[in-house]
C-alpha cells in the first residue's frame, strides 16, 4: 500500500481514502442486509454494524495494491 494518494494537489493517506471509500460500501450491504432479514438472527445490531465496517475495510486495504496506482 502507497502512504498517500495525490488528490488535486492535496496528499491524503491511503488508509482515509480507503475509510471514506468503505462508508459507503458499508450503508449498501447493511441496507440489503437489513432488506434480507439478517439483523433479526444479530444480538447487537451496533456491534455487528462496526464490524462490519472493519472487515470491508480490511478487504479494501487488502486489495488495494491492485487498483490503486
Amino acid at each position: 500500500m502507497t502512504a498517500e494518494i495525490d488528490i488535486y494537489g492535496v496528499y491524503v493517506p491511503t488508509l482515509l481514502a480507503l475509510m471514506v471509500l468503505a462508508l459507503p460500501l458499508s450503508v449498501v450491504v447493511r441496507r440489503l442486509l437489513a432488506w434480507c432479514g439478517v439483523y433479526s438472527f444479530v444480538w447487537h445490531r451496533g456491534l455487528f454494524d462496526v464490524a462490519l465496517y472493519v472487515i470491508l475495510l480490511g478487504v479494501l486495504s487488502s486489495t488495494s495494491h491492485w487498483w490503486l496506482p
